[in-house]
C-alpha cells in the first residue's frame, strides 16, 4: 500500500476565520483545533476509515506570520451540487470571497480568492437529476 492524503495545509493569519468560511463552502465542521490551527472535515476520520480508505481530506488551516505574496501553485477546485454555478458563485461571495483575474481570459469555471486572498475555482454544476 502506498500513501494517502490526509490533509491539506493551507497558511494563514486567522485560522478561525478561514476555518469557518470553508466550512460554510464545503458543509464541513471543524473537527479539531490546536492553539494555531484549526482542522475542518465532514466528519471525524476514525483509524479504521483511513486505513480502508480513501477517505475526504481535512483541511487545515496553521496560523504563519508572512503573509500571501503571490498567486498559490496549489489551489481548490469546487462544484456547486444541484446548483447554479452563479447562484454558487454569488452565494459564496456573500460569505466572504471575491473575484480574482489570475490571468484565465474566459473559462467555464469562475476564480474566487477566500478572505485571506487563497485562490480557488467554482467548476460546473453537478446535479443529481438524469
Amino acid at each position: 500500500m502506498g500513501s494517502r492524503l490526509n490533509e491539506i495545509v493551507i497558511d494563514c493569519h486567522d485560522p478561525r476565520r478561514l476555518a469557518e468560511f470553508w466550512c460554510r463552502v464545503l458543509d464541513y465542521r471543524i473537527v479539531d483545533t490546536g492553539e494555531d490551527e484549526i482542522e475542518i472535515n465532514d466528519h471525524v476520520i476514525t483509524r479504521d476509515e483511513f486505513l480502508e480508505g480513501p477517505v475526504p481530506p481535512s483541511l487545515l488551516f496553521q496560523r504563519v506570520p508572512e503573509g500571501k505574496t503571490v498567486k498559490n501553485r496549489l489551489h481548490l477546485d469546487v462544484n456547486p451540487v444541484n446548483v447554479d454555478q452563479q447562484a454558487e458563485v454569488e452565494r459564496l461571495i456573500g460569505l466572504g470571497a471575491r473575484h480574482v483575474d489570475i490571468g484565465q481570459g474566459e473559462q467555464r469555471w469562475v476564480v474566487l480568492a477566500d478572505p485571506e486572498g487563497n485562490e480557488f475555482c467554482v467548476l460546473r454544476t453537478i446535479s443529481s437529476a438524469t
